[in-house]
Parts: structure tokens; sequence; C-alpha cells
């Protein structure tokens, strides 16, 4: 015989059979995004670090992250098999005058580094956060702050998060009537910079507004009743306690800026580049030239160019750098964050 169940004890039935089902089909997708991200991130980085690092000291590969891509030369030499770069391949048959008829193949972008591209990324990434920061957090602070509402206000929230969906290539497009071709900026720096901030925008404008509701009204209602000015107000009392959720879509933002390519293709990348943006005649120039990526250099790599064994080592070193580049940045703005908030806890 069965003992008796408690009043209280949970009884099996239909509809809780269903929702445990719901429960791990609900679990088992998200182990599954899981598993599918951590295959091809674990893809990359056993394909891209032996690129980066080597097996003898100094452990890395310096070549590769501190010099310019470079085209590669293999050819036979005195039985031996030779792999040079452009430059090294050009002195070597300086040296050896008997060199100069040897038969090479050539492999485009398959020796040298990728030094310019690291660069031009971490520019692009730092100027476009931050005019978005600057512009998205000012446009936060009026709509929560001082707008009223109204159908216009409606009106201004319902565009930003229209333009969060707004594909990629549209704001390459625009950058390139805008910025390119109607402000003569040509493919530079600037251009990218704005249309990435451009880019990016809405997220920054949305997180930041949100970050800014957060804040309990009675600090607001506090500072303006010992005398403080509205704008006193926000500086002192509201800003510092909504940093953390600010940084928050600086994060976010980061993320997308660094990873297009579509909108850098049309306004500040390059193929190739000879000098970096601070070997210029004036300090003004630098921001009216153009700039290697990483990921536009990923893209030429690996669509614009013959396949190969060499071109595959240099596609997942470059990915492997580029991941690293985006976690180190999205890192310090993590701990940044974590500090303000333990720092304005209320």
């Amino acid at each position: 015989m069965n003992p008796a169940l408690h009043v209280f004890a949970a009884r099996t039935s239909g509809v809780r059979r269903m929702e445990r089902g719901v429960f791990w089909l609900f679990r088992l997708a998200t182990y599954f995004v899981l598993l599918c991200g951590a295959v091809v991130l674990l893809n990359i980085f056993f394909k891209g670090a032996p690129t980066v690092f080597k097996s003898e000291a100094p452990f890395i590969n310096t070549t590769f992250l501190t010099q310019a891509p470079e085209s590669l030369y293999i050819f036979e030499w005195k039985g031996r098999r030779m792999e040079l770069g452009d430059r090294e391949f050009r002195a070597f048959k300086e040296k050896n005058p008997d060199a100069a008829k040897v038969e090479a193949e050539s492999y485009v972008y398959s020796a040298g580094g990728i030094f310019p591209c690291i660069v031009g990324t971490l520019l692009l990434v730092l100027g476009a956060m931050t005019i978005a920061l600057v512009l998205g957090v000012c446009a936060a602070i009026y709509l929560n702050e001082y707008a009223k509402e109204g159908r216009f206000i409606r009106f201004i929230r319902l565009a930003i998060l229209n333009l969060a969906g707004v594909p990629s290539i549209v704001f390459g497009l625009f950058g390139f009537g805008l910025f390119v071709i109607f402000f003569g900026w040509n493919v530079s720096l600037l251009a990218g910079w704005f249309t990435l901030a451009f880019m990016v925008l809405p997220v920054v404008v949305t997180a930041s507004e949100e970050s800014l509701k957060g804040v309990p009204k009675g600090f607001r209602e506090g500072s303006l009743a010992l005398g403080a000015s509205k704008w006193q107000t926000i500086r002192k009392n509201v800003l510092p306690y909504a940093l953390p959720g600010i940084l928050t879509s600086a994060i976010l933002g980061v993320a997308r800026v660094a990873g297009e390519t579509a909108p850098i293709m049309f306004t500040a990348a390059y193929v190739v580049r000879d000098k970096l943006p601070w070997q210029v005649e004036r300090f003004s120039d630098a921001f009216f030239q153009g700039v290697m990526a990483l990921p536009y250099h990923i893209y030429v790599v690996s669509s614009k160019i013959p396949q190969n064994e060499h071109t595959e080592r240099v596609q997942y070193g470059t990915a492997f750098v580029f991941l690293v580049l985006v976690a180190l940045i999205a890192t310090v703005s993590i701990v940044l964050r974590n500090h303000l908030r333990r720092r304005h806890q209320w």
C-alpha cells in the first residue's frame, strides 16, 4: 500500500510534465547555441594560434604582429626549399646575383604580418566609440531629463529603435554618400569614425537612456531641493550612477564596431597601406587618410585572392588576433564598469 501524499506535496500532472518538457527544450537550445559558438571559437584558436605562437623562444611570432603584409615567394635554391617574404626575397637576389633568374612561386598576403591592420582597427574602434558615446549620452540625457513626453518624443524613440535594425551595408552606403562624396573627406579615418559611430548610436542611446531611468528620482529631488541647478543635478547625482549602464552599451558597441566590414569597406579601409596613420607631414592629414583593418583584411585574404595553405594560415592567424583584441577591449570596459558600479552603489 502506497503511503498517502502530503497535502502540499507536488503532484504529477500533464501540465507539469509539459512545463518540464518546455524547460528542457529551452535549456537544450541554450546549450546548443553555446556549443556552436564554442566550436567556432575553438576552431579559430587551434588553427590560428600556431601562426601567432612558436615552439621556441620568444614563443611569439613577432614578425606576424609587427610587420606589414607581404607576398610570399617559394623557390628551390641549391637543393633547399626557401620561403621568403617580398623584402627578404629582393635582398636575397641582391646578395646572390645567381638567383636573379630563379623561378619562384608567389602568394599574395601570405608573408609579413598584420601590424597596420591592428593599428587601423584600434583607431577605428576608439574614434567611433568616442563619437558614439558623446552623441549618444547627450541624446539620452535630453530624452530622459529634459524632453517632455509627447508624440514627437515617442516618434524619436521609435526611429532610434528602427535604426538599430538597419543592415550595416546601408550605413556604409550612407557614409560613402555623405562623408566621402558630399563632405569630400574621401576614404579616411574621419569618414569611417562617423559612419561606425552612427551605426552603433541607436544601441548607445537606448542603453544610456535605460541606465538614466534606473537612477532613483529621489537623487534628483534631493539635489534640486538643496538648490542645485538641473545640470548640476544631472552631472553630480545622476550620471555617476548611470555610468555602469552606459559602459555596458560601450561594450556592446565595441563588438559591433570592431567586427564590421561593409561600412569601412566604403569609407575607411584600404587593401594595402604602406604608411601608418601617424606617418604624415601634417598632424591633420592623419584624419583624412584610410587605414588597413583586421575584418577587411580577413575578407580580402579569404575571398579576393587564390586560396592555399599559406593564405589559410594568415586567415586564421588574423582572426585569432582579432578575437583577442576585441576581448581585451571588452575586458577593459567590463573592469571599468564593475569598478564604477562598486564605487557608486546606492
